[in-house]
């Protein structure tokens, strides 16, 4: 009980409305001790501590937002009537290498997003209560669902089955995840009322339930008392799911409410009806249109969901975030190249938008919200907006060539092969192969004529190619190919030898299918030919773009006195703050393809093709007096870094 006294007094700014005695949400649900946590056991609601609660829940992935900013998104959704948040976990952050654990102690691009237990407590600390949704698989349009790139080492590695090897796996993380949050259980004075076994499993194939099975004997091992339940979707029904052993069902969708929660109660009559995912907008894929959900759209189907017998819901995505550096996912496709990747924006057409901005969406959220809640309870005020700049644009002062980045790749990451393999199957990071970034693939070649010079390749790249000779670009810039085959005309002015290099981008990793769709190893794995022959021996780097590695580049050369400098390169600019920092957006509109880093930290992925032009930089990076951008152009660079204070998503 000492938590819940703390707690009580820790809620921001509780003032009483007057002639209205509402109670916080750990005031209503706790003020007669605690006796029970969340249950299901009736047809209508669910109960909390024996009392009614209708969930209102929005997702919030603590990896998505900068953790300066989680107090401020859990203050908005409490404002709104929210009584719950939810979270997804990703593995592929929590445990980088085979062995090596980060739960925001470790010293990786991400680790002061990772420390998990914080944003249970803070979640707590600001009235709301915890939906826990650790995976392993999280689909999320996030790499890999979520999964490490080190699983695909083992070339017999079949994912989200009870494959023997994959279930060690899944048994020493969950036996180091579980532990930093089970003691945060409701019935223990905590906020998590709930816990997901896996994530849409039913859309999956094989289907082992024996996996299932294994994921909650781990759960019950580690003390996971509270509630458990799986979401899919509602046509799905329990294949996916294990309601033999009172694991609750939920149902995932946008639209027809009525429909898939028909179809929720016909295989599950005897139980409340949740909503985990109420797709409230949509994700993007570079190349097309930004996905938006009309408010009047919005606003039907969600009072479809609550009017439906009394059913709670759970926004997905209540606020997105952002796909910071190499994270953001890709799925498969029916048509060429088969294949696309998400941008860097996780805006969703959000509640709140990538920026923690209130919508239109936000406003008709509470007006639902205020109809159809149960239990009322006190909410507080709306925090203010937080604002946004436009700085001064900043010009480009130094650059590295292409071969200049090679030469700075340590030796560690450079390889010698007579053969092409992925860059999961480097011998680097200490056994667990390349996870992000780009993978070169570079030899030299015998030109015996200037002209009809085929370079050939019998399997697709995966995913993002160019070529170089001698360092340029062969052909022009619009000569790149995506997880297709090619074959590239070369010419050259001059006969003899010439060095090929072969560049590679890993755009991501498919994170929702089939077990054939998780093969998802990177760069190349075929062959190669040159006017018929076959091409071996090569040097392979692995340019992975960590921070460590970033900060530390040196022998920058000055652009002013090299203008005509050409794509791929490394370029970097610097710029002064004199006042506290404010959130803003870089205009990459002017660029071709690459990545943005400010301070080392990797913003993600711009692309000329679009939806998305614009990086979102919140203020928790920038800091006082110098900041430093780089940024690492595939194809064509502009002159200067603009900034904006408004996004540009499509």
């Amino acid at each position: 009980m000492k938590r819940i006294s703390t707690i009580c007094i820790l809620i921001f700014g509780l003032k009483m409305s007057p002639g209205v005695e509402l109670k916080t949400v750990y005031e209503y649900f706790t003020e007669n001790g605690i006796q029970s946590g969340l249950t299901a056991d009736t047809p209508d609601l669910f109960r909390l501590n024996g009392r009614e609660i209708r969930i209102v829940s929005g997702a919030l992935h603590y990896f998505r937002v900068h953790p300066d900013l989680w107090r401020d998104r859990f203050r908005k959704y409490r404002a709104a009537g929210l009584n719950t948040v939810e979270t997804y976990v990703p593995w592929n952050l929590h445990e980088p290498m085979k062995g090596y654990f980060d739960f925001g102690n470790g010293t990786n691009e991400f680790s002061a997003f990772l420390n998990l237990r914080n944003f249970v407590l803070m979640a707590q600390e600001e009235d709301l209560l915890v939906l826990f949704r650790p995976g392993p698989y999280i689909c999320s349009e996030w790499d890999f669902g979520g999964l490490p790139s080190w699983l695909l080492r083992d070339s017999n590695m079949k994912i989200r089955t009870s494959y023997q090897p994959y279930l060690d796996h899944v048994t020493a993380y969950f036996d180091q995840l579980l532990p930093q949050v089970a003691d945060l259980q409701f019935t223990n004075g905590g906020p998590i009322i709930a816990i997901q076994i896996e994530n849409e499993y039913g859309s999956f194939s094989p289907i082992h339930k024996s996996y299932l099975e294994h994921i909650k004997n781990i759960y019950d091992r580690h003390g996971f008392n509270c509630l458990q339940f799986t979401s899919d979707g509602a046509s799905n029904g329990a294949i996916g799911a294990l309601p033999e052993r009172g694991v609750l069902m939920t149902a995932n969708f946008q639209s027809d409410p009525k429909g898939n929660l028909d179809k929720l109660r016909k295989h599950q009559p005897n139980r409340p009806t949740m909503v985990m995912e109420y797709w409230n907008g949509w994700f993007d894929h570079w190349f097309e249109k930004h996905n938006k959900i009309p408010v009047e759209d919005f606003a039907i189907w969600l009072d479809g969901i609550f009017n439906h017998s009394q059913t709670s819901v759970n926004f997905y995505m209540f606020h997105g975030g952002t796909n910071f550096g190499f994270m953001a996912g890709a799925n498969k496709i029916p048509k060429e190249p088969f294949y696309a990747s998400d941008v860097t924006s996780y805006d969703y057409d959000g509640i709140l938008s990538e920026s923690g901005d209130y919508t239109p969406k936000y406003y008709k959220a509470i007006e639902l919200i205020n109809k159809y809640e149960i239990p009322k309870l006190f909410r507080p005020d709306f925090p203010p907006k937080s604002p946004k700049v436009a700085y001064p644009s900043v010009i480009l002062t130094h650059f590295l060539s292409f071969s200049d980045i090679l030469e700075q790749i340590p030796p560690s990451a450079v390889s010698q092969s007579e053969i092409l393999f992925p860059m999961e199957l480097l011998d680097i990071n200490e056994g667990n192969g390349q996870s992000y970034g780009y993978i070169a693939y570079q030899t030299t070649i015998n030109f015996l004529q200037f002209t009809e010079n085929k370079l050939m390749f019998d399997t697709p790249v995966r995913d993002f190619g160019i070529v170089l000779l001698d360092g340029e670009i062969v052909n022009n810039i619009s000569d790149y190919w995506i997880h297709t085959t090619k074959t590239f005309d070369v010419k050259v002015k001059k006969l003899g030898l010439h060095q090929l290099t072969i560049f590679v981008e890993n755009t991501a990793r498919v994170n929702f299918g089939v077990a054939k769709d998780f093969i998802q190893h990177k760069g190349l794995t075929g062959k190669v030919h040159f006017n018929s022959e076959l091409i071996k021996n090569f040097t392979i780097y692995a340019a992975e773009f960590k921070k460590d590695w970033i900060q530390g580049l040196k022998n920058w050369r000055s652009l002013t006195n090299n203008p005509d400098v050409k794509a791929p390169a490394i370029f970097k600019a610097t710029f002064m703050l004199s006042d506290i920092p404010e959130d803003t957006f870089l205009d990459m509109s002017s660029w071709h393809k690459g990545i943005v880093f400010i301070n080392g930290f990797n913003l993600g992925r711009y692309f000329k093709v679009g939806p998305q032009k614009t990086l979102y930089l919140p203020a928790p990076l920038l800091q006082l007096g110098e900041n430093i951008i780089i940024v690492f152009e595939q194809l064509e660079h502009a002159r200067e870094i603009q900034f904006s204070a408004t996004p540009q998503l499509g």
